[in-house]
């Protein structure tokens, strides 16, 4: 037998189809490799032949299988890489609008068009969210701001390349511009800036971690980077140069994660023709889930519900003793510790290492570590960015939806290429069929 296996092959060893063999390797069942040209996917033959032997894994109760073939990004339990490169090496290197470009059209390069939304949509989604009642969290306005933008755009429809493209930065810089600004001209946060040696590795030619610099506050315009003009919407403190590289790099490491629940339905929608607008705004709608993207609110929730370090025990312990997870920790993929979380806790900690805010977030990693607990997630590490900073309660929510509509408009492009509806089928496990009404 052969060291290794074609899809092809592996699938008629094992009677199943190439679908059922991709959720193989996305459940741990199979690992799988690739070949010389990047692209075609190897099998090992002799765990084939023993999955083989064994028979279907079965599949535990309450999970679905649904896999689609994509080439944005790809998750193994300690990495994630978008169109090949790694996300935390983007993250410190490169700026959202470039991994967004990325994720679009499989190019690295500088943002070439403006990054702005129409004056007719910037009006309409400024409208929109103003009548919200105050207090209305950050991404509910988001949640209003999308279709009062849509309505804006009779060409929403047009789903070419170039459109989609067009819409995309459109959506995103609107969604950020719509929103209420806190920033004033006040002091500063200080922090130290960040320095260190070029990150190299392919496709990145040695750019400093350093990062995109943020020169003030105040309202930031249509030719300043997004990451600047997001926090002028969630902080009324002046960034350090050091804060706002963590903010950027946030957004990077946020930008896609291959099928979340929000993808999902993201890409679904996109599979039926639905125009970017309504892409965005059902992933918006699923996103807030406090499964999901949501689960960063729990997070800044529990840090604000400890007086400081030293509470974080008993703030831990109620959480616990009311039957209850500790939100921001633990993640379905990344078993041994999120990578993401790694990266930017530690921009965070360089930015603001005596920071309030940071020693309750640092207590809570080490009570939770403790108690043998699972290592702090992307929610947990955006948390505390939004708790450092001084954002507005539901910053980190914001911050999330904000950096995941990149992926939703990169899976959307494929969908809309690829051969229509994506329509998975249920087990029905009701009644069985009876005569009569």
């Amino acid at each position: 037998m052969a060291d290794f296996l074609s899809a092809a092959e592996a699938a008629r060893r094992l009677g199943v189809k190439p679908a059922t063999l991709y959720a193989y390797v996305s459940r741990g069942v199979l690992s799988r490799g690739k070949a010389a040209d990047g692209r075609a996917s190897l099998f090992n033959a002799d765990e084939v032949e023993r999955l083989a032997r064994r028979g279907r894994p079965r599949r535990p109760a309450g999970v679905a299988d649904i896999t689609v073939e994509s080439a944005i990004t790809e998750i193994t339990g300690h990495s994630l890489r978008f169109r090949g490169l790694d996300a935390t090496r983007l993250a410190v290197s490169r700026t959202f609008e470039e991994v967004a470009e990325l994720l679009w059209t499989g190019e690295l390069r500088s943002a070439r068009e403006p990054w702005q939304a129409r004056p007719a949509a910037l009006a309409a989604g400024r409208a929109a969210q103003a009548a919200l009642p105050a207090g209305t969290l950050p991404l509910e306005r988001l949640q209003v701001i999308v279709p009062a933008m849509a309505a804006t755009d009779p060409l929403r429809l047009q789903l070419d390349t170039a459109a989609v493209l067009a819409a995309g930065r459109s959506i995103i810089a609107g969604m950020v511009d719509c929103m209420p600004s806190t920033a004033t001209s006040g002091p500063g946060t200080s922090g130290p800036g960040i320095s260190g040696p070029g990150i190299s590795g392919a496709g990145i030619s040695g750019a400093g971690i350093s990062g995109p610099g943020i020169s003030g506050p105040g309202i930031s315009g249509p030719g300043q980077p997004v990451a600047e003009r997001l926090w002028s919407r969630l902080c009324d403190r002046r960034a350090s140069p050091a804060l706002m590289h963590a903010m950027s790099a946030a957004l990077v490491l946020l930008a896609d994660h291959e099928l979340a629940a929000s993808t999902l339905a993201a890409r679904a929608a996109a599979s039926v023709r639905a125009d970017p607008y309504a892409v965005v705004g059902t992933g918006l709608g699923a996103v807030s889930g406090a499964l999901h993207g949501g689960a960063s609110l729990g997070a800044e929730t529990l840090m604000a519900a400890a007086s400081g370090p030293d509470d974080v025990p008993r703030v831990v312990a109620e959480l616990l003793r009311r039957g209850e997870k500790v939100p921001g920790f633990g993640h379905f993929v990344y078993r041994g510790g999120d990578p993401r979380a790694v990266v930017l806790l530690d921009l965070v900690r360089r930015a603001a290492p005596k920071s309030g805010p940071l020693a309750v977030a640092d207590a809570l990693v080490a009570e939770i570590r403790q108690k043998s607990l699972p290592e702090p997630n992307i929610d947990f590490a955006i948390a505390t960015l939004a708790r450092v900073a001084g954002m507005v309660r539901g910053g980190a929510e914001a911050i999330f939806a904000v950096a995941r509509t990149a992926g939703w408009i990169a899976h959307a492009l494929e969908a809309y290429a690829g051969p229509g509806p994506l329509r998975p089928r249920a087990i029905y496990t009701g009644k069985p069929a009876a005569d009569g009404p």
